[in-house]
This record gives C-alpha cells, sequence and structure tokens, in this order.
C-alpha cells in the first residue's frame, strides 16, 4: 500500500512545571529542601528571607503565615489554569480543606514545640529532641578526660596527649614511636623511652588494649589484666604472643606441641582468646558527622501523642513586597522575563507550604497506627504498608513514598526514620499478625536472658518464638540476628 497520512486524537496526562516542582520538594530530604531554598534566595529576585519569622511564631495562627502567604496574598494575581492529575493534583485541596481544623487543634498547645511553658497545661513529658539523642564520648575524649586525673608535668602530659591523639578509631597506635618524636617540636627533643612510658600511661587509662601496636599486643594487654588465677590464662598469653597465626589456622595439634600443654588446657585458653576485644576503639562513640534534622516531633500533651513541624526546618522566604508592587506597576510586564521569576517565587512557598501540610498528615496517621509504639516501645511495632497510609489519607501511595523518604521523626524514644513505622507483616499460629520490628525486639530480650555458657542457638531461638505463637525459620532468626549484630552462639559462649 502506498504512504498515506492519518490523524489520531488521542488525551494524556502531563505534568505542569508546578506539580513537578512540588512532587521534587515533597521527596527532598530536611537538609535538602533548606539548600534548595537558599539557592532559590540567592537566584530569585521576587524572595527575600523572612527575618520576623522566630522559632516560636513559626506554626502561628494564620495557616499561611510561616510561608509568607501574608505577603504573597497582596501580590498574587491570577494564575495560569492547569490540568487535573488524579491523585497528585488533587492532594492541595484536600489538605487545604482541613488546615482549618488542625490549626485549631494546634492553638490548644504551647506556641513552644519541645512543651516548655505550655499554656493549658501538660503532662509534663516534652523535652528538647535533642536530649532523646544519646550522645556517647569519643574514645579520645575519654582519654583526655582520664589524663585530667593524672597529676603531670607540661612535657609529660604533651607526650601523653599527642599519642591519644594519634589513636585510630580502632584504638591502634599504628604510627612508629620514633615518627612521633618528629611530629612535635618539644625541647629538648623527645627520647624514646619517654614515648614508651607514656604509652603505657595511655594502655593504662580506660580499657585494657587501647593503645596497642598490633593484634597480639592488644589481646595480650587484656589477658594481663585478667586475674592472675583466670583458668587458660597463661596458655592464652602465650598464644598470643608466639602463636596467634596457628590458631587462626586452627592448628590445634601443632598449638598442644609447641605449648606442651594439654588438650583440655589448650580448650579452654582458646575460648578465653575468642572472648577478647581485637577492636577496642569501637565501644566508643564514633566521631561522625552524620546529622540528621527531624521533620516532625512527637511529644505527648494531656496523655495523647501531638505531631508538630520542627520549627528549624521550616522555610524563612517570603514575595519581596516593594518588587513585586513595582513590577505588577511597570508597563508590559506580563512579557517581561522576570513574570517567569515571580511566578516561580509563588509556587515555591505555595509548593513549601503543600510540603509539610503532606508530611504532618503523613505523620499523624503514622502516630495513630503506632500508638503502641509511643506507649511501650519496639515490642509493640505492628504491621503498617504504604497503602494502608494512602487509603486513609485519601492520597496516592507514590505520595506516601515520597513523604516518608528521608524523613525523620523526633519522638521521646529516640530519633526515628519514617519508613521504621513501616515493618514487615509476620503470621501468628492463632491466625494473627505481628511486625518483624516486634519479632527483632523478641529475640533482643530472649538473647539478653541467656545463659551465657550455653547460649540460645538460632534453631533454639525459632522454637521459642514457635511456642509464644510466633512462627520463622531458622535462616529467618539468623538474618534478624546478623541485622542487630549479635554474633553466632558458638562467639557468645564464655567459658
Amino acid at each position: 500500500m502506498p504512504p498515506t497520512l492519518e490523524l489520531r486524537a488521542k488525551q494524556t496526562l502531563a505534568l505542569t512545571p508546578r506539580l513537578q516542582q512540588s512532587v521534587r520538594l515533597l521527596q527532598l530530604s530536611s537538609l535538602e529542601f533548606q539548600q534548595e531554598l537558599r539557592n532559590a534566595l540567592d537566584t530569585n529576585p521576587f524572595l527575600e528571607y523572612d527575618e520576623s519569622q522566630t522559632e516560636d511564631n513559626a506554626l502561628g495562627a494564620d495557616n499561611g503565615s510561616s510561608m509568607g502567604e501574608s505577603a504573597l496574598s497582596s501580590t498574587a494575581t491570577s494564575d495560569t489554569t492547569e490540568a487535573p492529575l488524579a491523585p497528585e493534583a488533587s492532594m492541595e485541596s484536600e489538605q487545604s480543606a482541613d488546615a482549618g481544623s488542625r490549626e485549631d487543634s494546634m492553638s490548644e498547645f504551647s506556641s513552644d514545640p519541645f512543651g516548655r511553658g505550655s499554656r493549658n497545661g501538660s503532662d509534663g513529658e516534652g523535652s528538647d529532641p535533642a536530649d532523646w539523642v544519646r550522645i556517647e564520648p569519643s574514645l579520645h575524649e575519654t582519654l583526655h578526660d582520664a589524663l585530667r586525673l593524672y597529676q603531670l608535668n607540661e612535657r609529660d602530659r604533651a607526650i601523653a596527649q599527642l599519642i591519644i591523639e594519634a589513636l585510630d578509631d580502632d584504638g591502634y597506635l599504628r604510627q612508629e614511636l620514633s615518627e612521633l618524636a618528629n611530629v612535635v617540636e618539644i625541647e629538648p627533643a623527645l627520647h624514646e623511652d619517654e614515648l614508651n612510658i607514656a604509652l603505657k600511661l595511655v594502655q593504662s587509662l580506660d580499657k585494657p588494649g587501647v593503645g596497642a601496636r598490633n593484634l597480639s599486643e592488644c589481646l595480650a594487654l587484656q589477658l594481663e589484666a585478667l586475674e592472675e588465677h583466670t583458668p587458660g590464662r597463661a596458655v592464652a598469653l602465650e598464644i598470643v604472643t608466639h602463636h596467634l597465626e596457628r590458631l587462626a589456622r586452627r592448628e590445634q595439634a601443632e598449638l598442644q606441641k609447641k605449648i606442651g600443654c594439654s588438650a583440655d588446657e589448650l580448650r579452654i585458653a582458646c575460648a578465653l582468646v575468642r572472648r577478647l576485644d581485637p577492636k577496642p576503639g569501637e565501644n566508643y562513640g564514633q566521631s561522625e558527622d552524620n546529622y540528621v534534622v527531624p521533620d516532625v516531633i512527637v511529644r505527648q500533651v494531656k496523655k495523647q501523642w501531638v505531631v508538630t513541624i520542627n520549627p528549624a526546618v521550616l522555610p524563612r522566604a517570603r514575595i519581596h513586597r516593594m518588587y513585586a508592587e513595582l513590577f505588577a506597576q511597570s508597563a508590559g510586564a506580563s512579557r517581561s522575563p522576570l513574570a517567569q521569576q515571580l511566578q516561580e517565587a509563588r509556587w515555591l512557598i505555595r509548593n513549601a507550604q503543600q510540603r509539610f501540610t503532606t508530611i504532618q498528615r503523613v505523620a499523624e496517621c503514622i502516630v495513630s497506627h503506632q500508638k503502641a509504639f509511643f506507649d511501650y516501645g519496639e515490642i509493640a511495632l505492628k504491621p503498617l504498608v504504604l497503602r494502608d497510609v494512602a487509603d486513609e489519607l485519601g492520597l496516592h501511595e507514590s505520595t506516601i513514598s515520597r513523604a516518608t523518604g528521608n524523613k525523620y521523626m523526633a519522638t521521646p524514644r529516640g530519633i526515628f526514620e519514617f519508613k521504621h513505622f513501616f515493618p514487615r507483616e509476620l503470621s501468628t499460629e492463632s491466625g494473627g499478625t505481628c511486625s518483624a520490628a516486634a519479632v527483632r525486639a523478641l529475640l533482643k530480650e530472649m538473647i539478653s536472658k541467656e545463659n551465657t555458657r550455653d547460649p540460645l542457638s538460632d534453631v533454639s531461638l525459632a522454637k521459642m518464638l514457635a511456642d509464644q505463637g510466633v512462627i520463622v525459620a531458622r535462616r529467618t532468626v539468623a538474618k534478624y540476628r546478623h541485622l542487630m549484630k549479635v554474633p553466632p552462639a558458638e562467639l557468645r559462649r564464655q567459658a
């Protein structure tokens, strides 16, 4: 057949630029959103930093005051009509409908998000979310604090501090003492004997093994710290000092021959060595720059769990009123390139408002489903999927996924990612369900109460769970144990 031309009409749905921006802002983390806002403030002349906003009134009575909507209303013009897109396009209208009811309920509580100075009284359980984060001192901080208890002259203290700073995260001194002598300029020059004395002092400041120069010395320091009558101590010292490689290769017969001990003595000594910590520095807090800024704060007020947006992440931006009025009075303003920037500024503020409204709605739904977790802890966490929240809020499941990704919730039990409250569902013998998080909590409790001389194997743990009505396979128990960073029964056994 010869080629022909044919016209076909079809309908398609496309995201408008405003909806694309709304979706993109929703899936950003709090830090990424702040960076996006700063970039907009630097590049868009119609946006200005709102210095009048404070943390105490960021969640003020006006629904749009925190986003600069009061300034926006004075400069707003008719927006272009956009084609509806379900269910994403209907998200803003649904959220604005119940904003007034949430606004009234929010006014009942203190303007302080942390529960201080409540106007209507509270249960007194509110506190700063920073107090909920457990901060452990690092290895270097602990050793410096312990060193302050010793009365030393300035030279000896400086040498000890030099060695402490040279320790790595595992607690080892990887550098040679001769190299450390050339690091600082001290008159007279450092002598190796002084460094050895300072090293012995550092090794005695805290846990045995810290400050060792190799694995053999680390294990030997821990064994020397034990009581002399500890069974297998002498043989274990001989093993870690001269035969550590043979122990790693499991050459039991060769070890017994070289040391000249019985099979029972060797077995006890090997069990004692396995109990030692090869990386003592990992028992201290790690000085990593991993900062989490919670998006919402959950606190208890009058025995009710209340969700509020963290004022620290709210945008401090508004439309520059003078620039917007001057631009509106200029001739040919609608054809100017600045018209697009003014429209983008309005979109950014409104989409930011919509972003935090969606996050708060999702957080409130999570808290209502997982109320038992906030009352009783991890063991009471219920199974939950994104579809349950989407159906309850009338939003699309992809919207809930974006609203829970890289978002964090500050609670009296700690700071958790939103995804933490969506554990997998497991069936029980009675036909009910429980969450995978609850199973991990049960396993943690069972292991904490086990006999250290005869620890529970994965099979035993699976049977104990079955006795409580939770049917899981042995490999599932092993997977959960691995996630909790609990070693197998053989490594947990103590002589």
